[in-house]
């Protein structure tokens, strides 16, 4: 019974040193998750977001909302995520988060993680997030534009 208390003891050791280096990448998630149910989910309308890669002080979450979908940029500012915009595919793609000012090494270490993260999920979920057209900027304390303003800027 002790060898078997040490082997599961060095499992869970070496599960815990595969762990992020960075341990408030989850409460970070929690944080961006928190803020955008608590920005868009409606009772009528249930948010959905997943998944949320966290990298620095940087974030990019998947959405669902009915039919609709899409992915959120967030940046942490004074110690408190905001929402910079909405997009779809251009929050998947090196490329695309390179035009909204990140640097190569953010855009690719997110793009990958973004992809990885995203396969595990239902295809069906997926396929919202790319329904999403175009790029709604949020206001500088991360609101949505005025009603109709962006509106039309999603697919529908």
């Amino acid at each position: 019974m002790n060898a078997l208390l040490k082997f599961a003891a060095t499992l869970l050791f070496g599960a815990l040193l595969a762990l992020p280096a960075s341990a408030d990448d989850s409460a970070d998630a929690g944080a961006v998750k928190h803020l955008m149910m608590a920005t868009f989910d409606k009772p009528e309308a249930p948010l959905t977001v997943e998944p949320v890669i966290v990298y620095e002080d940087i974030a990019v979450a998947g959405w669902a909302q009915g039919e609709m979908g899409g992915r959120a940029l967030l940046r942490k500012k004074d110690g408190a995520w905001v929402l910079t915009l909405c997009s779809g595919d251009a929050l998947k793609e090196a490329a695309g988060l390179k035009t909204f000012g990140l640097s190569a090494a953010a855009a690719d270490a997110i793009a990958a993680e973004v992809v990885a993260a995203e396969a595990k999920l239902d295809p069906a979920l997926v396929a919202k997030f790319s329904t999403f057209d175009g790029v709604v900027m949020m206001d500088g304390s991360g609101q949505h534009p005025p009603a109709g303003h962006g509106d039309a800027q999603h697919k529908g």
